[in-house]
């Protein structure tokens, strides 16, 4: 018979629930989604709390299956042209400083929606021009004509994910491909060395010490 899990006090998340439903009322009165909401972000209440959040544009439905995100998948939705600014709205009204925009894979976009990224960017940029903005990027396929689109627009940092290890792709993210992704951080590096590089790693599901090295090896030589 199974039992109940108890987790201990130290991961559990508390918020003032207020804060929360204060920022889902703006993003709700802009038609707006975030990341902290669509994947179930269990650190949404803090940055409720201080006011911030990551906007995730392109619609709330992903076109890819990968088996760590809460995000819908399935057929992308119709693009909202009045999103850019939008967002730009609601990054002035909360006064962010920094600005964060991630988004949903749409492959089946010719530009993997890259100037809708682009537009996005100079929205932020025209309406805000004393924020940074940081534009966290799915691979857009790898083609270097959609990466040039957002390179263009001129976002202080390019943030795509290299999410795990290459032995754990086929499981983690079935879709996407650790080369591929290795080249789009390369590509931009070369192609705006003023632009400052991110990524991220998830640990914790089966990788060994020696393959996060070997990544990080290979994060250090582009």
């Amino acid at each position: 018979m199974a039992c109940a899990l108890t987790r201990p006090d130290w991961i559990k998340s508390r918020y003032n629930s207020e804060d929360v439903m204060e920022m889902h009322r703006l993003m709700s009165k802009l038609s707006l989604n975030t990341i902290c909401t669509e994947a179930l972000c269990p650190n949404m209440g803090e940055c409720c709390k201080n006011r911030t959040a990551t906007f995730l544009i392109l619609g709330n439905v992903c076109t890819r299956n990968c088996g760590f995100c809460a995000v819908r998948k399935g057929k992308g939705a119709r693009l909202d042209s009045e999103e850019p600014q939008k967002v730009a709205e609601a990054a002035r009204t909360l006064r962010l400083k920094h600005v964060v925009i991630t988004s949903v894979t749409r492959d089946d976009l010719p530009d993997g929606g890259a100037a809708h990224f682009a537009a996005t960017i100079r929205s932020i940029k025209a309406t805000s021009p004393a924020s940074t903005v940081e534009a966290l990027i799915p691979d857009m396929r790898g083609l270097k004509e959609n990466l040039d689109m957002v390179v263009a627009a001129g976002p202080d940092v390019v943030n795509h994910n290299i999410e795990t290890v290459p032995s754990l792709y086929a499981n983690v993210r079935p879709e996407a491909d650790y080369g591929r992704s290795l080249r789009v951080l390369r590509y931009v590096k070369e192609r705006a060395p003023q632009i400052l590089s991110k990524t991220g790693v998830m640990v914790g599901l089966g990788e060994t010490p020696d393959e996060i090295y070997r990544v990080m090896d290979d994060l250090i030589a582009v």
